[in-house]
């Protein structure tokens, strides 16, 4: 048996250890009653979509100061039919133009006249001043309908066409292939676990969620993020709704910088910086917090930075839960199984906070270095009691009283020796309590 273990200190500090244990063969778990929770509105959806709507907005002009990102913004339905009216109006606009021409300088009524040069051959009507100024701006030229030297405006007129038709070009076309090429969809194959953990890791409470990438593709410099959304009101009566507080996953240490090649299981130590340091499972079922993690990275296949985002409601973060693996080994080859990813399993879990288990494992440091000082002052006792008898001795016979009892001569120096004796074992029993 450990002699640690059984010191009476450590059984006591055991025992209130113990006692905070959540069993799954032997005994019944103990059920703490909880008071009926509001349903706590999402910052952040499942699927990473804000749920924030802005109201109110009395300086609509700056969106069109920034308008190609104002375009890209909008839904596909509204970008469709931006994109056609763009195209539809100029040809309109540029059409009504070449038929205003043809109309003043009298080209219509000199249909029949072979003697007559027109600003456009073949141009008798709107629809055909329409279908010129299409051929004009997509530069299809059928040959039919073309322009003459004998009209100075329609020159003019042709050059502005074809300069603004390729700004209108430009403008969509761009605006259509950054809206097809946006990563936002990539970040559909980057998945989350439905609930987080808290259990012991390294005999420390540790929050955990997983993450995976569904593509074979990587994500290139992935970099973890955690915030904690909770309302709170400051020391001078201030209420913050929403307030935003960051949640260590290691950037003091680089854990947060992922290669995320498999699923990987991100881990927040709860210390005295975190703020679960004084939350007890208890609490924990009382309380009312979002936890919205962000993932950051570069795709690689089209070198665009995508960001993927997810929440944990307090209903969604179980406690005493560790998750499943999902990696095994094969033939050449590492096995993902995703039908585990969102698996999780019950274990051993200290229901106090963190601080509560702290404190209990600093006291329990404080029993056992007192219980090895106290043995340790008691050998240097022993030793001067031997001491002290065989100095009386030696004095009781230079007194004039000698006695030559060799019996009694042997009990005292049996006894010192034996006093000697239990001094060694009792220092090699307590280096070995050490």
């Amino acid at each position: 048996t450990d002699p640690l273990r059984s010191h009476p200190g450590t059984q006591w500090i055991q025992g209130i250890h113990c006692r905070s244990l959540r069993t799954r063969h032997n005994r019944t778990p103990i059920e703490v009653p909880s008071r009926t929770r509001r349903k706590r509105q999402r910052y952040v959806e499942k699927n990473g979509r804000c749920n924030v709507q802005h109201g109110n907005m009395r300086e609509t002009y700056r969106y069109l100061t920034d308008i190609f990102t104002t375009l890209v913004d909008l839904n596909w339905r509204c970008s469709l039919f931006v994109f056609v009216m763009a195209y539809a109006v100029t040809w309109l606009f540029f059409g009504a133009i070449w038929y205003l021409i043809a109309y003043c300088r009298g080209d219509l009524d000199h249909l029949e006249d072979k003697t007559w040069t027109p600003c456009v051959n073949n141009v008798n009507g709107f629809i055909s001043a329409f279908l010129f100024s299409i051929e004009t701006e997509t530069t299809i030229g059928y040959g039919h309908r073309v322009i003459t030297d004998q009209c100075p405006v329609g020159t003019m007129l042709l050059l502005l066409q074809a300069i603004l038709g390729s700004m209108v070009n430009a403008f969509m076309v761009g605006c259509m292939f950054v809206k097809i090429s946006q990563p936002n969809k990539r970040a559909e194959t980057l998945v989350f676990s439905k609930h987080a953990v808290i259990s012991l890791r390294d005999d420390k409470l540790c929050l955990m969620f997983r993450v995976g990438d569904l593509r074979s593709s990587h994500i290139v410099g992935a970099n973890m993020r955690a915030k904690l959304i909770k309302s709170k009101q400051t020391q001078e009566g201030e209420f913050i709704p929403l307030d935003q507080t960051d949640i260590s996953v290691g950037f003091e240490t680089g854990d947060d910088r992922l290669f995320l090649v498999s699923p990987l299981v991100i881990s927040h130590e709860i210390d005295a910086r975190s703020a679960f340091w004084d939350m007890s499972q208890a609490q924990l079922e009382k309380e009312d917090f979002e936890i919205v993690v962000i993932l950051e990275g570069m795709v690689e296949a089209t070198g665009m930075t995508c960001q993927a985002r997810s929440s944990y409601l307090a209903e969604e973060v179980l406690w005493g839960h560790r998750f499943s693996p999902m990696m095994s080994l094969a033939e050449g080859f590492f096995d993902v199984d995703y039908g585990a990813f969102h698996h999780t399993f019950e274990v051993d879990t200290p229901s106090c906070s963190a601080r509560e288990l702290s404190l209990a494992a600093a006291r329990l440091d404080a029993h056992l270095y007192w219980s090895i000082s106290s043995r340790l002052d008691e050998e240097p006792t022993l030793a001067n009691q031997a001491a002290k008898q065989s100095d009386s001795g030696s004095a009781n016979s230079k007194a004039g009283e000698p006695t030559f009892i060799v019996g009694e001569m042997t009990d005292i120096q049996e006894q010192s020796g034996l006093g000697e004796l239990n001094g060694s074992v009792a220092t090699d029993q307590s280096e070995s309590e050490a």
